[in-house]
């Protein structure tokens, strides 16, 4: 993991010299700030956004059925998939941010439900992606590819990609081609069951494939880092990145024998760095750094993990929950915890994958953990682990993002 630690190490240096000038260059002009929260209820079919400095609530929007958040990757719109609904809606954040070089611009509206729907049978993953949003549906045997700017500009443009049949699976882009999940057509599954994945194909801006399907068995989990795009397999991690006019390059990152058996199911790509973070059952993690000769590093936690995230502020550092209710701070570039603190009561992994435990997001360079049981999102100190606060939230919060930043206001 050489390479990750000497990126990282390069890039924390480069944060720190990167972030006051532009701030002093632009002082004679009206410097804000403004971050949200976004939270899905656990039992009602509710969506709320929420000030992060006030903890006002500034939205409440009523949904179909129970709703997985996932931010765009410019943080206007959160797209709320509810599977069990076969709907998805999108929420107008109200915050926008727009890159001019030395500065950002930065624009803030009230949040809103925008009045445009998405519909299939079992809408399940959501990829954001520069400029769109990528939907996959289970059941429907398509994905959909959303441009953000039509939709924020009250139209639909939609690129529809054939799945080749309902499966639980994931499609990505990569520049102007698509990476897709592939089912295995010819295996034997039960009455409603869906079949399993045998790899990635990948289609040019046509539908056409190009090249052989890449093997990742067992295919899930999907995350973007660096103009690469991983996907957990069962005989590794899959990476691909640009190629030439014919298509991407696809890699696969085989387990090497020293580690345990295992695969890695969810995956998270570092989006100043390139490295990846996933899950190895449900007691470990692995680092991956797909430069390296030996990608990847192993890391033991001490019970089951209920969630885990990058900090896009603060490079060093990943969030680890476990059932225990302690989180862990896990040093990416070391590859060790460096430091834990009980933040939450024990919730325990046994029961419903989706039985009401924690998430995690960061927002403004600190922590926030929904708490279910207590009907509060609760604001730590990521060097501390210590709670500044809590933020009251009716209900039981579940699936949490955060939106915003900083910039100028003209």
């Amino acid at each position: 993991m050489k390479n990750v630690r000497r990126h990282l190490s390069a890039a924390v240096a480069a944060g720190v010299l990167l972030v006051s000038p532009a701030v002093s260059a632009h002082e004679d002009h009206d410097n804000k700030e403004a971050w949200r929260l976004v939270v899905a209820d656990h039992t009602q079919p509710v969506v709320r956004v929420i000030d992060f400095e006030s903890g006002k609530e500034l939205g409440r929007y009523d949904v179909k059925g129970h709703a997985a958040l996932t931010a765009s990757a410019s943080g206007r719109t959160v797209f709320a998939a509810q599977p069990d609904a076969d709907i998805v809606h999108v929420i107008g954040s109200g915050i926008h941010l727009a890159d001019h070089g030395d500065h950002r611009d930065i624009e803030i509206t009230d949040p809103s439900l925008l009045p445009v729907t998405f519909e299939g049978k079992r809408p399940f993953h959501v990829v954001p992606q520069s400029g769109h949003l990528v939907l996959f549906y289970d059941r429907g045997g398509k994905a959909e590819i959303i441009d953000e700017d039509a939709l924020l500009d009250g139209k639909v443009q939609v690129r529809s990609i054939d799945t080749t049949a309902p499966h639980h699976g994931v499609a990505a882009t990569l520049g102007q081609f698509v990476l897709v999940s592939v089912p295995d057509t010819k295996a034997e599954v039960k009455p409603d069951a869906l079949p399993p994945r045998l790899g990635v194909r990948v289609l040019d801006k046509d539908g056409n494939q190009v090249g052989d399907i890449a093997t990742c068995t067992d295919l899930h989990g999907e995350a973007t880092s660096a103009r690469l795009v991983a996907f957990g397999c069962k005989e590794g991690v899959l990476v691909a990145g640009p190629g030439d006019k014919n298509g991407p390059e696809l890699k696969l990152l085989a387990y090497p024998e020293n580690l345990p058996k295992g695969k890695v199911g969810t995956i998270l790509g570092g989006k100043s760095l390139k490295f990846f973070l996933g899950n190895y059952g449900d007691d470990k993690v692995v680092l991956i750094d797909p430069d390296s000769d030996e990608p990847y590093r192993l890391v033991e936690l001490p019970t089951r993990r209920v969630d885990f995230i990058l900090d896009p502020v603060n490079l060093r550092n990943a969030y680890i929950l476990t059932e225990d209710g302690d989180l862990h701070v896990l040093d990416v570039i070391d590859g060790k915890i460096a430091r834990k603190a009980k933040v939450t009561e024990p919730y325990s992994k046994d029961g419903h994958w989706r039985d009401p435990r924690p998430r995690l997001t960061t927002v403004d360079g600190q922590i926030a953990i929904t708490d279910p049981r207590h009907s509060v999102v609760r604001v730590l100190d990521p060097a501390t682990l210590k709670e500044t606060r809590t933020i009251a939230v009716e209900g039981q919060p579940f699936s949490i993002v955060a939106v915003g930043g900083s910039g100028v206001s003209h």
